[in-house]
């Protein structure tokens, strides 16, 4: 194949797109919530991994877990986790088995603040689909988004 190639190009025009979907979603969402709950979307995105979390086998996430989940650096979700635990909303604790490991959970206040500011996410993430959807670029992208059915 050539740079010239039209699979290349059709290729290169569909991470175009779906790059621009993921850009306005997430902005539109960032504007929400931090408006309204003066939260991030990185922040809001970490309180929702660490919320799942459960005391049974393999319950806890190591940090390379977490960081892979909120799609960032593991130094980059330590600030983050320090962040939030400034603000009251995460606490860290020694592994109990493993005096090494360091366990991050959503503290009582976080997990209010998480409750408040779903229905606002939810909220701009559908606003935000629905503008895309009147872009004939992004429409079948859209559709390919409401169309997946991931468990949680």
């Amino acid at each position: 194949m050539t740079a010239t190639d039209p699979a290349l190009t059709a290729l290169a025009q569909g991470w175009c797109a779906l790059s621009a979907l993921h850009g306005r979603i997430e902005a539109h969402i960032e504007r929400a919530l931090q408006a309204e709950h003066d939260l991030s979307v990185r922040e809001y995105s970490l309180l929702d991994v660490l919320s799942r979390q459960h005391d049974g086998e393999g319950g806890h996430l190591q940090m390379k877990q977490v960081a892979d989940a909120v799609v960032l650096s593991q130094s980059a979700t330590t600030r983050l986790v320090t962040r939030l635990e400034d603000r009251g909303l995460l606490e860290r604790y020694l592994c109990p088995t493993d005096r090494r490991g360091i366990y991050t959970n959503v503290t009582p206040a976080g997990l209010r603040l998480l409750e408040e500011a779903r229905p606002t996410n939810d909220a701009a993430l559908r606003q935000a689909l629905d503008e895309a959807s009147r872009h004939t670029e992004l429409a079948p992208l859209v559709r390919a988004v409401e169309s997946l059915n991931v468990p949680a």
